[in-house]
């Protein structure tokens, strides 16, 4: 276990989250960018280390676990309405509800998402988790504020969300060394279902990005340097 990875993954999701208060959250511009350089990232990071890593310590059933973290991402946004990419809802026809699916999928999806540092590139994927954590987490802010729950209340939530990943890591890791029970033969097909995940996430950034399959040049930039710095870690090592 590697503590900065711990502090990383939380601070930088509760300050994302705590930046609800400071910021307008009509202001999507700087988020907008922020994911599609994420999404790239974790897209480049998933395609070039990933996969070829799973595939690598795995038979080629994998593919089937992969698919199935695909599909169980999009059963996941059914409760969370999209706030892994940012989307922010207003409560309709005055209803103010505390959003419970939406906090139960992010949470889940959180979780699942710190899973593979435990074999995985962790310095790359720490980066690419962190920077997509922060829209999120404002995203989810943002909807407990508009459901008119109470500060101290955000506060908490965006404290559990932020414990996700770290969570996610410590659970993998303790999977990965065979410490938690005798479940470490299956880590691949998680790491499997978590791969379909990452896809799922990336690529439907990256697609709602564009407007008319049209990139403006600033999100232009976000996506191939998002690419670029995955690319660079890639030869580099």
């Amino acid at each position: 276990m590697e503590l900065w990875i711990l502090i990383a993954l939380f601070t930088s999701c509760l300050l994302g989250g705590l930046s609800v208060f400071l910021f307008k959250s009509d202001n999507k511009q700087h988020l907008k960018l922020i994911l599609s350089f994420s999404g790239a990232y974790l897209f480049a990071i998933t395609i070039l280390h990933l996969i070829p890593e799973v595939y690598h310590t795995a038979d080629h059933s994998i593919g089937v676990f992969i698919l199935g973290g695909f599909l169980f991402q999009i059963l996941l946004e059914q409760f969370s309405e999209g706030i892994e990419h940012g989307h922010i809802h207003q409560p309709t026809h005055g209803n103010h509800a505390f959003p419970i699916g939406i906090m139960i999928s992010l949470c889940l999806h959180a979780f699942l998402e710190g899973m593979p540092l435990a074999k995985g590139p962790q310095h790359q994927l720490v980066f690419g988790i962190g920077l997509h954590h922060i829209p999120a987490a404002f995203a989810l802010g943002s909807v407990l504020m508009q459901n008119q729950v109470g500060k101290n209340s955000i506060l908490i939530l965006l404290i559990v969300f932020a414990l996700m990943s770290p969570l996610g890591y410590l659970f993998s890791e303790g999977i990965s060394k065979g410490s938690i029970g005798s479940i470490d033969r299956y880590f691949d097909r998680i790491m499997g279902i978590v791969i379909g995940i990452f896809l799922h996430i990336s690529t439907t950034i990256l697609f709602e990005s564009s407007v008319d399959h049209r990139y403006n040049m600033k999100k232009l930039v976000a996506v191939l340097g998002g690419i670029g710095i995955a690319l660079f870690n890639f030869f580099l090592h």
